[in-house]
């Protein structure tokens, strides 16, 4: 319990919601258009009831991605994914498959269910790996951040469209994050603790600031601005 009151819980905390926030703007999309040919009475018991299913499920998912990760080479697979799902998030526009609206409410949360399970494999090593092995961070971030999603989804879209730099930042977040995943594999920590042993800096507390998470952070900002920019080019020829 004496880990709430430090810095470093509630900056992996911070981590867990914006990478949510983040990467959910479409599911949140997703809810809004399975609930939307429902009688108003049942379209707000769908968003309820298909909001907590997806908590619990976002949950057990999450929980089984830690416990994958304490396994060699896993985190290694995951900081590639990290990497890239970070680059894809700056490179590409909505890649989304379209929902259609269902007339009936248990319809409805099947079709939010599945498309949260479908499309929640990005936000599952995200989390999993700003949790960092902590099981009450895990559960308190995903409490507070899915939620957001469902009931603001809206807003959060008008947001990262008006402040395209929310998406940047995830991004960079995610890159982070994988530079943190590719420095902590089982197999691979004798080895850095024998030639970087200096990889990471003291801040105040607890905190510390990984080198190689700002190294791919950057990367993941370049490559991805990069692609984006090829794309446009190409979508304009």
């Amino acid at each position: 319990m004496e880990f709430i009151g430090t810095a470093a819980f509630w900056a992996a905390l911070g981590n867990i919601i914006l990478i949510n926030i983040v990467l959910s703007g479409d599911n949140a999309v997703v809810i809004a258009l399975a609930a939307k040919s429902l009688p108003p009475k049942q379209k707000k018991m769908a968003v309820i009831w298909g909001s907590a299913a997806a908590i619990i499920l976002r949950i057990v998912l999450t929980i089984f991605a830690l416990q994958l990760l304490t396994l060699p080479y896993l985190k290694l697979i995951g900081a590639v994914l990290l990497f890239y799902i970070g680059v894809q998030l700056l490179a590409e526009g909505d890649g989304e498959e379209n929902i259609e609206g269902h007339s009936n409410l248990w319809g409805a949360i099947k079709t939010i269910l599945v498309a949260d399970l479908v499309m929640s494999l990005d936000n599952v090593l995200g989390v999993a790996a700003a949790a960092n092995g902590n099981v009450t961070l895990l559960v308190i971030g995903l409490a507070i951040s899915v939620p957001l999603i469902v009931f603001g989804s809206a807003i959060v879209l008008k947001l990262m469209e008006k402040f395209p730099i929310i998406i940047t930042l995830g991004a960079a977040l995610l890159g982070y994050l994988a530079g943190e995943m590719l420095f902590s594999d089982p197999i691979v920590t004798p080895w850095i603790a024998a030639n970087i042993p200096h990889h990471e800096v003291a801040l105040f507390g607890h905190s510390h600031l990984s080198i190689p998470g700002l190294v791919l952070a950057i990367g993941v900002v370049i490559v991805g601005t990069y692609l984006s920019k090829r794309h446009s080019h190409a979508a304009a020829a």
